[in-house]
Formats: structure tokens, C-alpha cells, sequence
């Protein structure tokens, strides 16, 4: 039988977290028994150009399975990951590149990533 192992977060860590133990738990909670309630806001977070109308749509019958989120709906995925912070968090780290020696690493910030791919 496996144990469960708990680390306490250093507080440095913690400060900076969006959100505490306690409203991971929630929402944890909701996404299990409320989860087209709960997916249905985290879509929110995302910038559509069009707005998805069906959270999930699901199938788990033998030899059928399927799994679609948010298929009526369209969004520009470099839009969300990259354009969308480069006003306001442009100078913050977007990719922690680290090659096969741990010594050989560089931070790229969301402008330097938006330069190079665009």
C-alpha cells in the first residue's frame, strides 16, 4: 500500500501562489461534482473569438470513447499563451530552458519569445 507524502511549502513559495490549500481544495471539490459548473468558468479565463456554448461533450461507451471541450467554440492559442501577457508581464520569464546539463539554462521573456517566433 502506497503513503501519502506532504511537503510543507516554503513560504517564499507560498506568497506568491494564486491560490492557498484550502481553495485548491474547493475547487477540486467542484470539479468533481459540479464539472460543467466549474469547466464552464475556467473557459471563462481564456480570450475566445468565439465563445464556446457547450462545456464538454463525453462518451465512455465500450469501444466509443470520446472526449471534446469546448468544440463550439474557437480561440487563437498563441493569442492566449503569449500575445495577451506581453503588455502588462512582457519582461517576465514566458520559458525556463534548461538543456541536458543542468549548467545550461536561459530564461526567455514573453518579449523575446513573441521577437523570435514572430
Amino acid at each position: 500500500m502506497s503513503q501519502i507524502h506532504k511537503h510543507t511549502i516554503p513560504a517564499n513559495i507560498a506568497d506568491r501562489c494564486l491560490i492557498n490549500p484550502q481553495q485548491y481544495e474547493a475547487m477540486y471539490q467542484q470539479s468533481i461534482n459540479a464539472p460543467d459548473t466549474f469547466w464552464g468558468e475556467q473557459g471563462k479565463i481564456l480570450d475566445w473569438i468565439k465563445p464556446y456554448q457547450k462545456v464538454k461533450n463525453t462518451s465512455f461507451a465500450a469501444g466509443n470513447v470520446s472526449i471534446k471541450w469546448y468544440e463550439d467554440g474557437t480561440l487563437n492559442l498563441a493569442a492566449n499563451c503569449l500575445d495577451r501577457h506581453l503588455q502588462e508581464n512582457g519582461d517576465r520569464t514566458a520559458i525556463i530552458w534548461e538543456g541536458d546539463d543542468a549548467s545550461q539554462s536561459k530564461h526567455i521573456s514573453y518579449k523575446e519569445l513573441h521577437r523570435d517566433v514572430c
